[in-house]
C-alpha cells in the first residue's frame, strides 16, 4: 500500500477549515466532524451498500463522531453523483460508487448532469471486485458453461434476456460485450442495483445476470444460481471452481470494477487528506479485510491522486469500448 503522510500542523489545519462543524471536546479532535454521511446509489443490501456500511464503520470515531450511509438510488446511481455534487465541499459528505457511473457514463449519457472530473473530489479507492456472469431457474440445469448459455441463447433469442445494477454500467458491458464477441441476440434488462437484479434471477423471470461477484456470493447456498464465468486474469478465490473468461478465451479479463470515494469539488485538501489517513486505516484492519471478502472484494488501497489518475485513464479506455458497442443510454 502507498503511504500517506499527515501530519498534526496539517490535520488541525483541516480541523480549523471545518468551522462549525467541528467537535469541541479536545478529547474528540481525533472525529473532527460530528456527522459526516457515505452517500450510495444503489439499493440497500447490495455488495456496494455493505461495503459503504462496513467502511462506515471503519472511520467512525477517526473521521466524524457519527458516520452513516445513505442510499439515494434511481437514474441508474446518477442521482447519488449528482447529490454529493451539489453538497457542501466541508468533508461531511462522500461518496462510494463502482468506477461505472464515473468512467463510462460520461460516453452512455448525452445530457450527464455532472462531469467526474471537474464536479468530484477523488478521496481513494477502497476495494476491487472481478465480475461475474450467473444463469438462474429460467436456464435448463443442462446448461453448466458458457458454451452452453450461448448455445442456449441462439436457440431462444426471443427470450435471451440478461440483467445488471445499472444501464451503462460495467456489468452491463460486460454481458454486451458477450454478445457481441459470441455474435448472439441478448436483450438488457436494468435495475436499481445488483440485488434487484438478481432476485428476479432466483424467481426464473430473467435466464441471466451480470454483477460484481459478491452480489452472487450470498445465494450460491440455494442452488438457484450458477456463475458461469468471471472476470480478472486468475480465477478468484472466492469462486475457484469458476473458469475465467480468459481460460475461455474471451477477451474480457479487463473488466475488473473499482469501488472509490469522492467528495464535492472544491473540498480542501486538508479535509481530504483526512478522510483519506481515515479511510487507509479502516482498510488496513484484519476485519475490514474479512468482511469485505465475505462481499466478494479484494481491498485495494489508493492515494486521491491516483484514483485521479485511474478515473481519468479509465474514461478513455470505456471511450473506445463505448464507440465499439454504438450504446448510447437514454438520458
Amino acid at each position: 500500500m502507498n503511504e500517506i503522510m499527515i501530519t498534526r500542523r496539517s490535520a488541525m489545519a483541516g480541523l480549523a477549515a471545518l468551522g462549525a462543524n467541528l467537535v469541541p471536546s479536545l478529547g474528540q479532535a481525533q472525529s473532527g466532524l460530528n456527522l459526516a454521511t457515505i452517500v450510495v446509489g444503489l439499493s440497500a443490501g447490495g455488495a456496494t451498500d455493505a461495503a459503504a456500511r462496513r467502511l462506515a464503520d471503519g472511520m467512525r470515531g477517526s473521521y466524524a463522531k457519527s458516520l452513516v450511509v445513505d442510499n439515494r438510488t434511481g437514474a441508474g446511481a446518477r442521482l447519488a453523483v449528482q447529490y454529493v455534487k451539489a453538497a457542501a465541499p466541508n468533508g461531511a459528505t462522500m461518496l462510494l460508487t463502482p468506477a461505472s457511473m464515473l468512467a463510462i457514463y460520461p460516453h452512455t449519457y448525452k445530457n450527464l448532469a455532472y462531469d467526474p472530473v471537474r464536479d468530484l473530489t477523488p478521496v481513494g479507492i477502497v476495494s476491487t471486485s472481478d465480475l461475474g456472469f450467473a444463469v438462474g431457474p429460467a436456464v435448463p440445469a443442462t446448461v453448466k458453461t458458457i458454451s452452453d448459455f450461448l448455445s442456449w441463447v441462439k436457440a431462444n433469442s426471443n427470450g435471451a434476456t440478461f440483467g445488471s445494477g445499472a444501464t451503462g454500467s460495467g456489468p452491463h458491458f460486460l454481458g454486451e460485450l458477450l454478445a457481441r464477441i459470441a455474435g448472439v441476440n441478448m436483450t438488457h434488462a436494468g435495475y436499481r442495483g445488483s440485488q434487484p437484479a438478481i432476485l428476479e434471477l432466483l424467481g426464473g423471470h430473467i435466464p441471466a445476470v451480470s454483477a460484481p461477484l459478491g452480489e452472487f456470493l450470498p445465494h450460491l447456498k440455494t442452488g438457484k444460481l450458477r456463475v458461469l464465468a468471471v472476470t480478472g486474469t486468475k480465477r478468484s478465490s472466492f469462486m475457484p471452481d469458476v473458469p475465467t473468461f480468459k481460460e475461455l478465451g474471451i477477451a474480457l479479463s479487463d473488466m475488473t470494477e473499482w469501488f472509490g470515494v469522492f467528495m464535492p469539488a472544491a473540498t480542501p485538501a486538508d479535509i481530504v487528506q483526512q478522510a483519506s489517513a481515515a479511510m487507509k486505516a479502516a482498510v488496513s484492519t484484519p476485519e475490514l479485510v474479512q468482511a469485505y471478502g465475505l462481499m466478494g472484494m479484494d481491498v485495494a488501497w489508493s492515494t486521491p491522486q491516483e484514483l485521479a489518475n485511474r478515473l481519468r485513464a479509465d474514461i478513455q479506455r470505456w471511450k473506445g469500448i463505448v464507440e465499439r458497442i454504438g450504446f448510447t443510454a437514454e438520458s
